[in-house]
């Protein structure tokens, strides 16, 4: 069994967050805004388990981004 730590697991947290959120977009548009998740994930895969600082500001950033791209109003992102 794989043991996470506290950040890995907040970071595994987001990326759920993020896909549960696409569900609530307009059918036509939810592979744009699940492609922009992994892209925006992936975009930092190279980033060191050690580097917290930065990881903890990515993860401040990735969750007021879901914050504004969970509403209602917004129907499509483009990448």
């Amino acid at each position: 069994m794989v043991r996470y730590t506290g950040l890995q697991k907040d970071v595994l947290a987001l990326y759920r967050q993020c896909l549960r959120a696409v569900r609530d977009k307009p059918s036509a548009t939810r592979s744009n805004f699940r492609a922009f998740a992994r892209a925006e994930f992936r975009k930092h895969i190279s980033i060191s388990k050690k580097d917290f600082s930065t990881i903890e500001y990515l993860l401040r950033r990735g969750r007021n981004q879901l914050e504004s791209y969970h509403d209602p109003e917004i129907r499509n992102i483009y990448q």
